[in-house]
């Protein structure tokens, strides 16, 4: 009886766990993106004047060869910051693993091209992930208030974690890349923002510090 009875409790748990799982997960999702959502700026004659826009990396090139949308509508939308008078400072982050990836001068090279003055331009090679970039802004390069750059779904994450750090973060959309260019991306997402709360619990700290580079 005792053994029937545990082989159907156990039955239950593997039936509802995943179930259960799953529900959290979009529960999670949902919570983050309403927490970020009065921070988060789709129009550009809506955005405040901030000091700095930190630009959240990712690769110039997709698997195809072709440059990466993702790369290419960030730049667009933090050029249009610039442009516009809502920022006076771009901070480049992103991942600067070996000799022969560098996300930030990759942004360099481009913004400049684009006419952004050089001494407008920040780089910070050890944003390797979300939390390092947001976490960095404030810990090296003195920013307790800033805008991000990144497309809307990756926005909500960065806000949210900035401000759980009491950090001021919102956040500037970039265009949006079609859902069958992204669905992968946008699928990832909704396991990262369950890694985001699990780093914020457990005090997870930047791989990397360093000294101060005072922006302007």
């Amino acid at each position: 009886m005792r053994r029937a009875f545990l082989k159907k409790h156990y039955l239950r748990l593997i039936v509802l766990g995943p179930i259960v799982g799953i529900v959290l997960v979009l529960l999670n999702h949902s919570y983050v993106q309403r927490a970020s959502s009065p921070y988060l700026f789709q129009n550009i004659d809506e955005v405040p004047h901030h000091r700095v826009a930190l630009v959240l990396g990712t690769s110039k090139f997709a698997a195809s060869g072709y440059v990466n949308l993702f790369y290419q509508y960030r730049l667009n939308a933090a050029l249009e910051l610039f442009e516009r008078g809502k920022v006076d400072y771009l901070l480049l982050s992103g991942d600067n693993g070996t000799k022969d990836y560098n996300e930030p001068a990759m942004m360099r090279e481009d913004l400049l091209a684009n006419g952004v003055p050089a001494d407008r331009i920040y780089l910070d090679y050890a944003g390797f992930r979300t939390l390092d970039s947001v976490v960095r802004a404030k810990a090296i390069f003195g920013q307790d208030r800033f805008i991000c750059v990144s497309q809307p779904f990756h926005l909500s994450r960065a806000i949210y974690l900035g401000r759980s750090k009491g950090i001021e973060v919102s956040g500037f959309a970039a265009q949006a890349v079609s859902p069958s260019y992204s669905r992968t991306v946008i699928v990832r997402e909704y396991l990262a923002r369950v890694k985001m709360q699990i780093d914020l619990i457990i005090g997870k700290e930047p791989r990397f510090y360093g000294e101060a580079i005072p922006i302007g």
